[in-house]
């Protein structure tokens, strides 16, 4: 029965990876007729709302939800998280699927260009050369100076910034923090954040969007909860490559959903992207062993 954990650890993996692939179409969707942040929020307020009715489901203990000793970090951890979806949501508004998914694919060269900054790690040539090349191949992507760039552009690199200060958060935190607390300061906290905001934006929703926009904290909820279980089958570094799924599905619900197909030189930039991360994957892979 062991041997099969990995296979289940990635079969989780896929499905997460499958998940954060259809919200981000939804959004993109529900954006072309409500504000983006208007769509942040109802991500984040259904998703807080799936979050407590497991609490209550599995009849957690109130400490064991919200007990932490790193408040700081918890809300530093969900303000980058908001920004992160904010700006993601907000660039699909403007531009296609594929192009904003390889963009935000340059998020493990800002953790790997900040964790010896931020968390004291040791960055070595191999891994500075790789966020190079990786951001190389996010240039392929926006091509600055040619007339296309616009920017829109800026929206999906912000994105990417944010989430990779969100990972060094959740290094901060994983050593420390269950990981339900964490999920409840988070989606508690973004919820919280965008409920202030989306008071300036708001517009009445009608039952379909409404429906939309819990279908979106569903499955978020869903793809934090298969994140979880691949990590508890499989180890991190034999999912990762597997993060680079998400371009196929994004591609195929971009052409399935807005005709659009991705052009030639944001396929070359996502290649570029996707080798240089899985060289860094390989070599921490090889160091380690």
């Amino acid at each position: 029965m062991s041997d099969d954990r990995p296979f289940h650890g990635i079969l989780y993996f896929c499905i997460a990876i499958l998940l954060t692939a259809t919200v981000d179409a939804n959004s993109k969707f529900l954006s072309a007729v409500l504000h983006p942040l208007q769509v942040v929020w109802g991500y984040f307020f259904s998703s807080a709302l799936f979050v407590l009715l497991a609490a209550l489901l599995r009849r957690m203990p109130a400490a064991e939800v919200y007990r932490t000793s790193r408040v700081p970090l918890q809300i530093l951890r969900a303000g980058l998280l908001m920004i992160t979806i904010s700006t993601l949501f907000a660039g699909l508004k403007y531009m296609p699927l594929a192009d904003v998914t390889a963009i935000t694919f340059a998020s493990p060269f800002f953790v790997a260009a900040l964790s010896g900054i931020v968390l004291g790690e040791r960055v070595g040539l191999h891994r500075w050369a790789a966020v190079v090349v990786g951001m190389t191949g996010v240039l392929i992507v926006i091509r600055p100076g040619s007339g296309v760039m616009q920017l829109a552009v800026l929206l999906p690199l912000i994105s990417a910034f944010g989430f990779g200060t969100f990972q060094m958060a959740t290094r901060r935190l994983a050593s420390t923090e269950p990981t339900f607390v964490t999920l409840f300061y988070t989606s508690v906290g973004c919820a919280v954040m965008s409920s202030i905001l989306v008071v300036f934006f708001w517009t009445p929703l009608d039952w379909s969007q409404a429906a939309g926009l819990l279908g979106l904290g569903a499955m978020g909820a869903g793809a934090h909860f298969f994140f979880i279980r691949s990590f508890e089958e499989a180890e991190a570094s034999l999912l990762a490559p597997f993060n680079y799924a998400k371009l196929i599905w994004v591609v195929a619900l971009g052409y399935v959903l807005f005709g659009e197909v991705p052009t030639p030189h944001v396929l070359l930039g996502s290649a570029v992207i996707i080798a240089s991360g899985l060289y860094v994957l390989m070599r921490e892979r090889r160091v380690v062993s």
